[in-house]
């Protein structure tokens, strides 16, 4: 197409609006890029994990929101915090994962966010210290991520009643959600 077929709504091709075009393409590009891995490493999370805590017992992790109320269920692109947000942002992107911990089918929420950096994947559970994971995602080198999640889940229990043991509970915040399923 030479410039005197282009429509009037298309720029010249070395114009000032050219090159903010230009950039959107690329932020755009990289952005969904974000997401695509973010969401890979999260869907791979859901799949690995339950069958690391307990092989064989069927679902035991859902994808959902990082905020809100929440089902049992996995969201798709709704677990993550850019859902619904339009034009997909560049910038680190949180996800809810919903762990069983009782055989009532109660859940607990982590609230997992993810920050690409070169060729790391920085994890880090609400604001504790994140974890990193080498891109592209190997799913034999997951192992670390599992044991902070099992472990802080593990924890929470051991000291929130460890506190309530010695009569020191009364100031501690949970920091994330516990659903019970339906029946």
């Amino acid at each position: 197409m030479t410039d005197k077929t282009k429509s009037p709504t298309e720029p010249k091709t070395d114009t000032r609006l050219s090159h903010i075009w230009n950039a959107a393409h690329i932020y755009g590009t990289r952005s969904f890029d974000n997401y695509a891995q973010i969401r890979s490493l999260a869907e791979t999370l859901r799949d690995l994990l339950c069958i690391w805590l307990h092989p064989g017992d069927g679902p035991c992790v859902f994808l959902v929101p990082p905020e809100g109320p929440f089902q049992a269920q996995n969201y798709q692109s709704g677990a993550f915090s850019v859902s619904g947000q339009g034009y997909l942002p560049l910038k680190p992107i949180s996800f809810g994962l919903a762990v069983r911990i009782s055989e009532d089918k109660d859940y607990m929420r982590l609230q997992m966010n993810c920050q690409k950096e070169g060729q790391l994947m920085r994890i880090s559970i609400g604001q504790e210290s994140p974890i990193a994971v080498a891109l592209p995602i190997n799913e034999a080198e997951l192992t670390p991520l599992f044991e902070l999640i099992y472990d802080h889940i593990l924890g929470f229990f051991q000291t929130s009643v460890a506190q309530y043991d010695e009569g020191d509970y009364g100031t501690s915040a949970i920091g994330f959600d516990i659903y019970r399923v339906p029946e």
